[in-house]
């Protein structure tokens, strides 16, 4: 009888021993770090179970092969929740710590930015990169978008906020371009109904396509609204606007670099320098800087504004005082042009190339404008009213 009391005593203290040392054994998986070395991204399919989820973990060196990974789900079923999704894993995040970030389905963001100053079609390029996104646009055509997200031509283009925006994966890129659409909607509504009176403006379209303009015309903030004056000064007198990125966005893909007079002379439903008044719609995305300025410009009598060789631009109310301002560009480029060739590096006007993205208005040289006949000679255009 005692021996059988022993026995079972016996028994009973071994069993405590293993079930104390399996505790320990789990808790110490729990507790230990992950074997990564940096930031991971690690994708829990749909319908995967606790064999497969250690196997995974296992097999993509997440975690280190271990008998007592199925016991810790079982000790504790609140990690074994675990929900399908793409996770952003951390150096120094234990197993622990993994099992409640796939129990919590918080999925890792990804960022995507929007960039004012492009153009529509460089945003759906970007969406084209962006990883774990689904994409459901068949092409990155102005049509494309229009039509998945049931838009009018005329609200395609420019019709975009511009900002950062964070997205899951397998989130498609028309819910982004639809988040940024709406965004755009709502602060052009505000902005309109807050703008200076007496604007040239017939509707919110021509209020953005204006922005546009401004936004491709300087990168320098302290210029927007002077930028913005000298067009509404235009519009005012009849004056077409002459503004070289117009011309640039109806060339589309036959603009090569530079702007040539046959191109200020081609007719486009863009080519200010063809057509009267603005653009039928925007031609780039503008920022919310270049909304305000279109909505409230500065009060000036100026009519033409010239780059002048310092990244911004030299305004002046009548062409003659226009032209001399030219020719000190001019001046200025070709001291410029001769120093390059005497060191042997390039010129800091890239040739005369002209500005079409976010690049200096400073860096164009201009076409004196002394008439129609004068206008887009062949030499490069660039920022001259």
């Amino acid at each position: 009888m005692q021996k059988k009391i022993k026995f079972t005593l016996g028994l009973v203290v071994v069993a405590g021993a293993l079930i104390a040392g399996g505790v320990w054994k789990t808790r110490q998986l729990a507790e230990s770090p992950l074997l990564i070395s940096q930031q991971t991204i690690y994708t829990l399919p749909a319908g995967s179970g606790r064999v497969a989820l250690e196997q995974q973990l296992e097999a993509q060196k997440i975690i280190p092969d271990s008998f007592w990974f199925g016991w810790l789900l079982k000790a504790e079923p609140d990690l074994a929740r675990f929900k399908a999704g793409t996770y952003r894993l951390t150096p120094g995040m234990t197993v622990r710590q993994l099992l409640q970030l796939l129990a919590s389905g918080k999925e890792a963001q990804f960022p995507v930015r929007f960039i004012e100053g492009q153009h529509l079609t460089e945003w759906l390029k970007t969406l084209r990169d962006a990883p774990y996104l689904r994409h459901e646009l068949k092409d990155d055509q102005l049509s494309t978008v229009a039509a998945a997200l049931k838009l009018s031509p005329e609200d395609t283009e420019g019709w975009f906020y511009p900002d950062t925006y964070l997205y899951t994966a397998h989130m498609s890129d028309l819910s982004l371009l639809e988040k940024a659409h709406q965004r755009m909607v709502k602060e052009v509504s505000h902005v309109w109904d807050t703008r200076a009176p007496g604007l040239p403006y017939k509707d919110q379209n021509q209020l953005l396509t204006m922005a546009s303009l401004i936004e491709k015309e300087t990168a320098v903030s302290e210029e927007r609204g002077i930028i913005a004056s000298v067009f509404v000064n235009r519009l005012r007198q009849g004056m077409k606007l002459q503004t070289d990125p117009t011309v640039i966005y109806g060339l589309g893909d036959r603009y090569s670099g530079v702007l040539s007079r046959k191109d200020l002379e081609t007719p486009t439903a863009y080519n200010t320098y063809v057509i009267a008044g603005l653009p039928p719609g925007p031609i780039a995305i503008p920022s919310i800087a270049s909304l305000q300025a279109a909505a409230h410009p500065l009060m000036t009598g100026y009519l033409y504004f010239v780059a002048n060789g310092r990244g911004g631009h030299t305004f002046t109310t009548n062409l003659a005082s226009h032209n001399r301002a030219v020719q000190v560009w001019r001046t200025l480029e070709d001291k410029r042009a001769a120093e390059a060739k005497a060191t042997g590096t390039p010129s800091g006007s890239a040739a005369g190339q002209t500005q079409d993205a976010q690049t200096p208005p400073g860096a164009q040289p201009p076409v004196t404008e002394t008439g129609p006949a004068a206008k887009g000679q062949d030499k490069n255009t660039a920022n001259e009213k």
